[in-house]
């Protein structure tokens, strides 16, 4: 009996399956930690039946168990259709499956989820596309979570809104239908141009084309009409306090268990060997896609030392600064630093980014020092931390034009994280990816103008792919039609 090979799509949907079991299984440890084990569905009922914008911390709306849940639940959604699907799951699903459960914390939970997933659908049976192939655009799409949260539970309402007294009405109902359909159309139309203008160096795709949008949707909403946004909800959670705001014991364990599952997996599967992951880091990550071009045992090594490296980094900066703990939001921005590590992220690629925020901080500092000024934030601040797990996303930049444009995309992505959801009011959940987008487009010219030759470089790569494209192609051509002459001549 032949044992049957173990794909990469195969490995990617066991990732899938591994992280939501993962989740369940800590929603049941974490409810005898906190021990809210009688509260753990009620608490769930909060964060599903909440407006939800950047950032609302479902540790405090609901409970670390139920916020455990939620990310279980939504990503076992995710891995259900990764399966029944036909076809194969890819790198850019993982990246879905990683940004979806990432926001399950802050922002994202399986009421909201399920119109924005299933809306693509109504587009891709209409062009009579693979679900497989793009099931990436389903999950790309739940960026718009929060807005289908507001519309039914806050935007229609006549009166202001009262926590845990959810009031659905039919005008909201009907608008957040409506809202759904005009994403599952417009999604998949705006995402291939946004590549074009960041010419592929962000990795976060969606982040510049939905902040884009959203930026629309906003001000139309609210700025047009004249309503007042009314901004993120908070609860007065007694166990939350209790633990000061941060399981950061709690979150540490949980991920140092998984990140060592995933190194020792990708251990296993590579033939027990770390063999191959040298030339993984030595890639640029510009339009690169680790999966096929190194393998996902690699990959889930990848993920287990990027997930290592980036939570060393949060426990480092909450040492040495005041700040959040491990929120919702830092627990979230953890699995949301994992969202590239088959398409472009490795450790020597992210560091100088890392840098880059660092070195904000101390100029900042330095500057605020001579001029007698208290700094009003630090590395350690919510918005600061999330920025800098979605600024991993400019790795290419690093790849392409060296460590020191690297670190000054991580300082221009830092001065812009706090700023950018103001645009659209905290209401599309990849805002990390549109401050890196933006970040890109200052960027780039400037580099392009000042290092020509990697142009140059880049230009001269892509004609030799076509040219290797076309010689494959001609190569399958002449040997299909040299078949046929010899079945031709057997006949």
């Amino acid at each position: 009996m032949k044992h049957q090979k173990i794909t990469n799509s195969m490995i990617i949907n066991g990732i899938a399956l591994g992280f939501s079991v993962a989740f369940f299984i800590s929603a049941f440890v974490a409810a005898f930690y906190t021990g809210e084990r009688e509260q753990i569905f009620y608490n769930w009922f909060l964060i599903m039946t909440n407006p939800c914008p950047l950032v609302t911390d479902y540790l405090e709306i609901g409970s670390l168990a139920s916020a455990m849940l939620n990310a279980g639940a939504c990503g076992m959604v995710c891995v259900l259709f990764m399966i029944c699907l036909k076809g194969e799951s890819r790198a850019n699903t993982m990246a879905g499956y990683f940004l979806v459960v990432a926001h399950c914390f802050y922002g994202l939970n399986l009421l909201s989820m399920l119109p924005c997933f299933l809306a693509p659908f109504i587009y891709l049976h209409h062009m009579k596309l693979n679900f497989n192939d793009n099931l990436h655009v389903c999950m790309f799409t739940t960026s718009f979570g929060p807005f289908v949260s507001e519309i039914l539970f806050r935007y229609t309402q006549k009166e202001r809104y009262v926590f845990a007294q959810p009031n659905l009405t039919w005008s909201g109902v009907l608008l957040a239908v409506l809202f759904v359909i005009m994403l599952g159309y417009i999604v998949p139309a705006i995402l291939p141009g946004a590549h074009a203008w960041h010419k592929g160096y962000n990795l976060y795709n969606g982040g510049l084309a939905f902040g884009v949008f959203g930026f629309f949707l906003y001000n139309f909403m609210y700025k047009t009409m004249g309503i007042e946004p009314q901004g993120v909800v908070h609860r007065f959670n007694v166990i939350y306090e209790r633990f000061g705001h941060s399981y950061q014991l709690y979150a540490n364990c949980f991920f140092l268990i998984v990140f060592s599952v995933c190194i020792f997996a990708g251990y296993m599967l590579n033939g027990k060997s770390f063999r191959g992951f040298r030339h993984l880091v030595k890639d640029t990550g510009y339009r690169s896609d680790f999966a096929n071009n190194y393998g996902m045992p690699l990959c889930l090594i990848n993920i287990g030392c990027i997930g290592c490296m980036f939570l060393a980094y949060l426990n480092v900066i909450m040492f040495y600064t005041e700040g959040v703990g491990f929120t919702g939001a830092t627990i979230g921005v953890v699995l949301a630093a994992l969202t590239f590590t088959a398409m472009g992220q490795h450790p020597r690629n992210i560091w100088p980014i890392l840098v880059g925020y660092q070195l904000l901080y101390f100029v900042t500092l330095f500057f605020c020092h001579i001029n007698g000024r208290e700094i009003g934030w630090s590395i350690s601040t919510q918005g600061y931390i999330n920025g800098v797990a979605f600024a991993t996303g400019l790795c290419p930049i690093v790849g392409r034009y060296g460590v020191r444009a690297g670190i000054a995309a991580g300082f221009m992505c830092a001065s812009m994280c706090t700023a950018t959801s103001a645009l659209h009011g905290g209401l599309v959940l990849y805002n990390g990816g549109f401050t890196t987008g933006i970040t890109a487009l200052i960027l780039l010219p400037i580099l392009e103008h000042y290092i020509p030759e990697t142009r140059e470089q880049i230009n001269r790569q892509t004609i030799n792919l076509q040219d290797m494209i076309t010689l494959m192609d001609n190569i399958s051509t002449t040997s299909a039609d040299g078949n046929k002459k010899r079945r031709g001549k057997r006949h």
